[in-house]
């Protein structure tokens, strides 16, 4: 009976460098935090506290899928999940609060909202596209918030519907991983973190560029 989680192509077996391309790629996401903690500081001078979280998040992020993809144990799947589960109610919340102005309330509103939506899609069947819908209300949203930041004007107008598109993108990959395992053994899971790494340093980059202080 095995005592390892095996969901993606690339592991066939226990062992720690039994995924190493997924394992390697997590360094995208260690990029990613470096390449926006040089952005907050280059922006304000200094980091605010919701740069801060974000930039955390991503490189725990990094960390949490490392540990997954060497030890393939509940312990590690969770250090994996959390910090992605986290930085979702995190952007939510700091988007809607600072670059939104919206009131504590209307804050609390979109993130039941989204709550709910997840709560949802974690009920449907996990072979759906390879367990992908799971993502479905974080690329609704972010479509959501990238309206929202380009009708309004925001700095980089742009910036959160590309975020959109390259999570697509990214979600695609992750949804064919498992089955193209016959032609293609090695998989492209570490596609999948490849690109979410680029999701989440634009994400967070829309913050970062377009804080402002509430009055």
């Amino acid at each position: 009976m095995n005592t390892f989680i095996d969901i993606y192509c690339e592991r066939t077996g226990p062992g720690l460098w039994a995924e190493p391309l997924n394992a390697l790629s997590n360094a995208a996401f260690i990029i990613a935090a470096i390449l926006a903690l040089m952005l907050a500081r280059r922006v304000g001078g200094a980091v605010t506290i919701g740069g801060g979280i974000l930039i955390t998040l991503i490189f725990a992020m990094g960390v949490g899928s490392t540990l997954f993809h060497t030890f393939a144990t509940r312990w590690a799947m969770m250090a994996d999940v959390l910090p992605i589960l986290i930085f979702q109610i995190s952007f939510i919340i700091l988007y809607s609060r600072h670059i939104m102005g919206w009131a504590g309330w209307k804050t609390a509103v979109l993130l039941l909202l989204f709550m709910g939506t997840m709560a949802g899609a974690m009920q449907l069947p996990r072979d759906w596209l390879n367990g992908s819908l799971e993502y479905a209300p974080a690329l609704i949203f972010v479509t959501g918030l990238g309206l929202y930041h380009y009708f309004k004007g925001k700095q980089e107008r742009w910036i959160l519907l590309l975020t959109a598109l390259i999570f697509t993108v990214s979600m695609t990959f992750r949804s064919i991983d498992d089955a193209i395992c016959n032609d293609f053994p090695l998989g492209v899971h570490y596609i999948w973190h490849c690109l979410n790494a680029v999701v989440l340093y634009l994400s967070a980059r829309a913050y970062i560029v377009n804080m402002r202080k509430i009055s």
